[in-house]
């Protein structure tokens, strides 16, 4: 049986075959990574020459709300030091801004300037948009199996090849 956008169910009608599916994904994974690249930046951000790289820092600052730059770090697996340079970059493009934590004076807590929160958002909301259209019909196991899946395929891609992370 043939469901919606040509994906062949395997012998039992459960669904596709690891092949089958493999293959549907290497179809459609550059196209969902060409139409997100193709997602238009605000005027507002144009000359900021902002990276793929900004755009996971930025989406915690925007969703999550101000943090520390090791709590950044964490999210972002990667070290604090790379997080720390592109929050001095962004800083001084006026993007994000550091201020005092008023709990602990020795920490800078990192968050997105009020001039540049709107365009970021809009930057934000197509790709927003679609994930929500696409995980609200799952179940929480179901959006979990998916992450997990996806983690697990970038570890793989990256050489790391390890388990899904929980």
């Amino acid at each position: 049986m043939s469901t919606d956008r040509g994906q062949e169910d395997g012998p039992d009608g459960t669904g596709p075959s690891v092949d089958d599916a493999v293959r549907a994904l290497l179809l459609l994974m550059p196209r969902m990574v060409g139409r997100a690249k193709r997602t238009p930046m605000p005027d507002e951000l144009q000359s900021l020459s902002l990276a793929p790289r900004h755009l996971s820092l930025l989406s915690y600052l925007l969703y999550d709300g101000p943090m520390t730059v090791n709590d950044l770090a964490a999210r972002l697996e990667v070290a604090p030091a790379t997080v720390s340079l592109m929050v001095g970059e962004l800083s001084r493009k006026g993007v994000l801004e550091r201020r005092e934590d008023e709990a602990d004076r020795r920490r800078r807590i990192v968050s997105i300037t009020d001039t540049s929160a709107r365009p970021i958002a809009a930057w934000l909301a197509p790709g927003a948009t679609a994930w929500r259209r696409a995980l609200e019909p799952l179940t929480p196991e179901q959006r979990r199996m998916f992450v997990d899946t996806l983690r697990v395929y970038e570890d793989a891609m990256s050489g790391e090849g390890s388990t899904a992370r929980s």
